[in-house]
């Protein structure tokens, strides 16, 4: 039964309520490093990583720190601290094993700290009422490797589409981002049917 609810998390993040294209969250580096397949899968893994990770100790330090001690009211700048160390570790860790990627993801690693997909996840674990219910920390972390999975796949997505557009005979006034808002949007429409969508009453 436990592990219905666990497979129903892990789909609904990634398909039915994806951060990117259904929630609209974390559209900075998704249209920022969606230009290649390669630096939108780093940055896809560097997401998963911190989301993961972020929505463990996120989860720990509300249950068993902000809740006891009444400080609830924390909660945003407590889960940002947890964000931003994990982004610091990430980037160390890059930085040692894959230069190139590191040098490629530019400025948009950093911003990891503040894209509101990962404080989304965060909060989101909280309010879906997983703290202090039956296996809910397991299902926080569930709910955040799902949500890195579903940003992952939107991003490449994204990036194997725009890699095609750079060889597609485009407008001069589409070309670029017009075209990259255009395929999005097409995109979020098509994630939208995972929900069973009703275009009409």
């Amino acid at each position: 039964m436990e592990s219905k609810i666990f497979i129903s998390i892990l789909l609904a993040t990634v398909l039915v309520n994806n951060y990117v294209l259904s929630q609209i969250l974390g559209l900075c580096p998704f249209l920022g490093v969606s230009k290649k397949t390669e630096t939108a899968l780093g940055m896809g893994l560097s997401v998963i990583f911190v989301m993961t990770i972020a929505s463990f100790f996120t989860h720990v330090i509300y249950q068993y720190l902000l809740i006891p001690f009444d400080l609830t009211y924390l909660r945003t700048l407590a889960f940002i601290l947890v964000i931003a160390s994990l982004v610091q570790l990430v980037e160390m860790i890059l930085n040692k094993t894959a230069p190139s990627l590191y040098q490629a993801l530019g400025i948009f690693l950093p911003l990891i700290t503040t894209n509101c997909a990962v404080l989304g996840v965060a909060v989101l674990n909280i309010e879906s009422g997983f703290v202090g219910s039956n296996f809910g920390l397991l299902k926080s972390v569930v709910q955040g490797f799902g949500a890195g999975v579903g940003f992952t796949l939107a991003l490449y997505l994204m990036a194997g589409i725009r890699e095609r557009l750079e060889l597609a005979d485009i407008p001069e006034n589409l070309k670029g981002l017009p075209i990259t808002f255009i395929c999005a949007g097409l995109m979020a429409l098509s994630f939208l049917g995972f929900s069973g969508m009703k275009l009409f009453k």
